[in-house]
C-alpha cells in the first residue's frame, strides 16, 4: 500500500458544488470510515462485512477503494442518511462517480443509493429508493449503466395495480461501459425522467420492445400521453418510496457504495474494480454539469 500524498485531481473540490450532499475521494486506508468533503454534513461510510483496500495512487485518479476483493463494502445506516435520503413524490437527484471495471470480471455491480431488494422475484418486501447499478440484462441493460429508482419499494407495479416479477424502473445507455480504464458513470432524475450518463454524456437511446424485452404493456403504453416510458432517458413520474416501518418492518435501507441487498442477503452485487470519485447532489444536474464533473475528475477522455 502507498504511503504517498495523493495530489490527483479527484482529491480537489468538485468543479460543480451547488446541492452537492455526498462526496467521496477515497483517500482514507482501509479499517477507517471514509468521510465526505465540501458537503453540509460530513458523512462516514462504514466498512461491511470486510475490509475496504485503498489502492494507488493511480494517476490522475488519486486514490480510490477496490471493491469485490474481500467481501466488504461501505455503507451509512438509515437512519443516519439524513439528506442522502431521497425520498417522495418531489424527490430528485445526481449521482456520479469515477470508476475502473475489472477487465476479467463478467458483472458490473453497484455503485452506490438505498436499495435493499427483497427475496427474489414476486417478493414485495424490498425497500429500494434510487441507486446506481451496472449491468441489468433482464430489461435491455446488458454491460450498461443503468440508474434504477423506485416508488413502491418492492417490484413494480402497472397503473391497474397487478405487479411485475422484479422492479423493472430503470435508465440503460445507448453505449456499454468500456473494462480496464477509468470511466465516469452517472445519473439524474428530475422527478420525472430518469437519465444514464457514461463519460459525461447521455446518448438518446428509443425504446425497442422486442430487443429490450420491454414488451409490456407498462413499459409501451404508460409512458406520456399513453407512450412508452423510452430508455435513456426512461419515465418514471411518481417519485420516489419513502419507507414506512407500518406497512414493510424491519427497517428502511441503508445507503450502500459497493453492493447492496439482494435476495436478501447483504453484500451482494459487488462492483468488481475501483472506485475514486463519488458525488451524490440533491437535484437533477443539467448536462453540462456532468460535462464538467466528467473533465475534472475522470483522467480518461470523453470516448
Amino acid at each position: 500500500m502507498s504511503v504517498a500524498v495523493s495530489t490527483g485531481l479527484a482529491s480537489s473540490p468538485p468543479p460543480v458544488r451547488s446541492g452537492l450532499v455526498g462526496y467521496w475521494t477515497f483517500d482514507e486506508p482501509a479499517g477507517q470510515p471514509r468521510v465526505s468533503r465540501y458537503t453540509p454534513t460530513p458523512h462516514r461510510l462504514e466498512e461491511a462485512d470486510g475490509l475496504v483496500p485503498r489502492v494507488g495512487p493511480d494517476g490522475d485518479a488519486g486514490y480510490a477503494a477496490a471493491f469485490n476483493t474481500g467481501g466488504g463494502y461501505l455503507r451509512l445506516p438509515h437512519e443516519h442518511a439524513g439528506d442522502l435520503n431521497f425520498r417522495g413524490p418531489d424527490a430528485a437527484f445526481t449521482i456520479f462517480a469515477v470508476v475502473k471495471l475489472d477487465p476479467d470480471d463478467a458483472r458490473g455491480g453497484t455503485i452506490a443509493g438505498m436499495w435493499s431488494e427483497g427475496l427474489g422475484p414476486g417478493d414485495d418486501s424490498g425497500v429500494r429508493q434510487y441507486a446506481l447499478l451496472l449491468d441489468m440484462p433482464t430489461y435491455g441493460g446488458p454491460k450498461r449503466v443503468t440508474p434504477h429508482v423506485s416508488s413502491e419499494g418492492g417490484a413494480t407495479r402497472r397503473a391497474d395495480g397487478t405487479m411485475l416479477p422484479w422492479c423493472a424502473d430503470y435508465a440503460a445507455t445507448a453505449e456499454r461501459y468500456p473494462l480496464g480504464r477509468w470511466c465516469s458513470v452517472a445519473c439524474t432524475y428530475d422527478g420525472r425522467w430518469l437519465t444514464a450518463y457514461l463519460d459525461g454524456r447521455a446518448t438518446p437511446r428509443p425504446l425497442d420492445p422486442a430487443a429490450d424485452r420491454r414488451d409490456d404493456r407498462y413499459f409501451t403504453q404508460e409512458g406520456p400521453a399513453g407512450g412508452d416510458r423510452g430508455m435513456n432517458p426512461y419515465y418514471h413520474g411518481r417519485g420516489l418510496y419513502r419507507h414506512d416501518p407500518v406497512v414493510k418492518p424491519g427497517g428502511g435501507s441503508p445507503f450502500v457504495v459497493g453492493a447492496r441487498q439482494v435476495r436478501g442477503r447483504d453484500g451482494s452485487e459487488p462492483l468488481n474494480g475501483l472506485m475514486s470519485t463519488l458525488a451524490v447532489y440533491d437535484h437533477a444536474l443539467p448536462a453540462e454539469a456532468l460535462t464538467r464533473l466528467h473533465d475534472a475528475t475522470c483522467p480518461a477522455p470523453r470516448g
